[in-house]
């Protein structure tokens, strides 16, 4: 029995994206060079941004939290999937699924809210120039990382108090291949009415609340390339375009899943895959292919590694 007298559920079987081997295999190649490119891609960022004092603006420091964290969310889904396609039972312990829920929604939310934070960055060097500066030195750059990670923890508590008090004494079988509120609250032997609907205007509100802002950000910084348009805006656009692409990656999967309570799909374990795998796969390749001064620096740190 796990967690006193609430629960009689000791594990939850996951059943994974197919219970095909030969496509399991196939899986397995997949997620594991995923893996593989968020780990080497992300890590590269964050050493290139640290070692080039070129690349000190607050744009990149964030773009290097935003690496982090594309680490953390990817290394929370990762590894036990990689495990889990490899092994005919896909279970995983009551307290696993709680940690990997509440993991995945703090570092999740924390992107959310940095990613908002990288959009005002934008709106700030390109509409207000003389003032970006002053606005965005590095007390504010810091508050305001603080701020996200400190908002993400706060909506992960939220979700998982919420869900490890349910009373779990039946069914543990979970059609996706991580942990997740949406199905795990479903299990429960109780009404989850008023949860789920909890649930939807924690997350499915956070996510659609920060896709607007976003959206609003982007809005009035290409009305302002429009009026005002320069080589320095074209530059500017260039980057808006890769944080839009980033945006729209990771924002409307989230959106589709959270923001309906009292309904899955079959559909629902391979949109996840859009915003827990895919996008920190392409974080790296958008803001390094698509950014000169990137990509420079990393051709500088590689001349300078293969010189040593």
């Amino acid at each position: 029995m796990a967690l006193g007298n609430f629960s009689q559920v000791t594990e939850f079987i996951l059943l994974g994206l197919s219970d095909t081997r030969e496509l399991q295999v196939l899986f397995f190649i997949f997620f594991f060079l995923a893996y593989a490119m968020v780990l080497l891609g992300n890590l590269l960022i964050i050493v290139t941004v640290r070692t080039d004092p070129k690349l000190l603006s607050p744009m990149y420091f964030l773009l290097c939290n935003l690496s982090v964290l594309d680490i953390c969310c990817t290394s929370v889904i990762s590894p036990r999937l990689l495990v889990d396609l490899l092994s005919q039972r896909k279970a995983i312990d009551f307290e696993d699924c709680m940690a990997q829920l509440f993991f995945l929604h703090f570092v999740g939310a924390s992107e959310m809210f940095l990613l908002t934070v990288m959009a005002y960055d934008r709106y700030t060097a390109i509409c207000k120039p003389l003032h970006y500066t002053a606005i965005m030195n590095q007390r504010v750059c810091w508050l305001l990382v603080f701020a996200c990670w400190a908002g993400g923890f706060l909506h992960s508590i939220v979700q998982t108090l919420l869900t490890v008090q349910l009373p779990f004494c039946g069914p543990n079988t979970i059609d996706n291949y991580f942990c997740d509120v949406p199905l795990v609250i479903q299990l429960a032997c109780t009404d989850v009415y008023v949860i789920e609907w909890l649930m939807a205007s924690n997350s499915g509100l956070i996510s659609l609340f920060c896709f607007l802002v976003l959206v609003i950000s982007y809005t009035f910084i290409l009305v302002t390339i429009r009026v005002r348009f320069t080589e320095g805006h074209w530059k500017a656009l260039s980057t808006c375009a890769s944080h839009v692409m980033v945006v729209t990656i990771f924002f409307v999967p989230c959106i589709f899943i959270y923001l309906r309570p009292f309904s899955t799909f079959p559909s629902d374990k391979h949109i996840c895959v859009i915003y827990t795998v895919l996008s920190p796969v392409l974080n790296p390749l958008i803001y390094t292919l698509r950014n000169n001064e990137v990509k420079a620096s990393m051709w500088k740190l590689w001349n300078h590694c293969r010189v040593f």
